[in-house]
């Protein structure tokens, strides 16, 4: 007879779960070179791609609470990584606009995170690492 924690270590949520959590912690470590969290990294990210971008859609795309986007704004810009002024379009609003630096760091955070990534999926074959990727994506996309 299995036991009930044997059963429920074996549910794919939970393991799922467990192997997000070590996959995290590897790309956190890694980023932590840069004195940076993977929330700095998604943050250098989507400014990149959709900035100038007013701070308020910043957080709304990346899901984050607006009182928390502030401290984290604010460690990166302190750090020059990124700018935020008045929007020209809508004064009331702060503009998030990546700098130089803060384009550099997200280049050295993302061969961080894929040098972490690739620690992560040593085990798998390259064939195997596609198939987990297409099949994590599936249920990530999934209604």
């Amino acid at each position: 007879m299995t036991s009930a924690l044997a059963h429920i270590q074996s549910l794919p949520s939970w393991l799922a779960g467990r192997v997000a959590a070590r996959g995290r912690a590897l790309v956190a470590e890694a980023l932590a070179a840069e004195g940076l969290k993977p929330a700095h990294h998604a943050a250098l990210a989507a400014t990149a791609q959709y900035g100038p971008v007013a701070q308020a859609d910043l957080g709304r795309v990346l899901g984050i609470d607006p009182k928390d986007l502030v401290g984290l704004l604010n460690h990166l810009e302190g750090a020059g990584l990124l700018l935020r002024a008045p929007d020209p379009a809508d004064r009331r609003k702060n503009a998030v606009t990546l700098t130089p630096a803060g384009g550099a760091a997200l280049t050295r955070c993302a061969a961080l995170a894929e040098t972490a990534n690739a620690e992560f999926l040593s085990p798998l074959t390259p064939a195997q690492c596609e198939q987990l990727t297409a099949l994590l994506t599936r249920l990530h996309e999934a209604p």
